[in-house]
């Protein structure tokens, strides 16, 4: 499977004119002798992500329609401001370990 990465706006940077990089092959990509940099038949990049990385993208679309709590934001805000926001230390580390096992793989 390919999976097309946009480079969200960001501008595209100049590419080597040889086929020396940074001598750095992580098995991200693959390239055979027709995709090959400075090909004269118009060669595409691919890019092969991990099954994590995937699990990743796939969680970030998940939640980009959360809708979120105004009201709580607005009240925790007014706290910071007065300085009467307390931080549940024990919650966020419970909540850490919760995200670690996750990723791990355990439930």
């Amino acid at each position: 499977m390919n999976t097309t990465i946009s480079n969200n706006g960001l501008p595209k940077l100049p590419q080597p004119a040889t086929g020396q990089g940074s001598g750095s092959t992580q098995g991200t990509s693959s390239t055979t002798s027709s995709d090959a940099v400075g090909s004269s038949t118009g060669s595409t990049d691919r890019v092969q992500i991990t099954d994590s990385a995937r699990a990743l993208q796939e969680a970030a679309r998940t939640h980009s329609g959360a809708t979120m709590d105004t009201k709580k934001v607005e009240q925790i805000r007014q706290q910071l401001a007065n300085g009467t926001y307390k931080v549940d230390a024990g919650k966020i580390a419970d909540r850490m370990m919760s995200l670690e096992n996750q990723l791990n793989g355990k439930s």
